[in-house]
């Protein structure tokens, strides 16, 4: 049985490929901590929320297995 609190493996190797589906994975994974990260008295902000996932994205696909 898979533990549902991790992303596997294999889809943070895609996503960091740039696979589409494998980032679209990533995000919906964090969509709970970044809706949270952009509340502001009871009201998502849009705009912070934009700029989280957009940061999710760009740290994705600077990523190196390597270092």
């Amino acid at each position: 049985m898979r533990n549902k609190k991790h992303i596997p493996f294999e889809v943070i190797e895609k996503a960091v490929a740039g696979e589409p589906k494998a980032i679209d994975a990533v995000l919906r994974h964090y969509t709970g901590y970044i809706k949270y990260l952009s509340t502001y008295q009871g009201h998502i902000n849009d705009d912070i929320q934009d700029r989280l996932k957009a940061q999710l994205i760009k740290a994705i696909l600077q990523f190196r297995f390597d270092r």
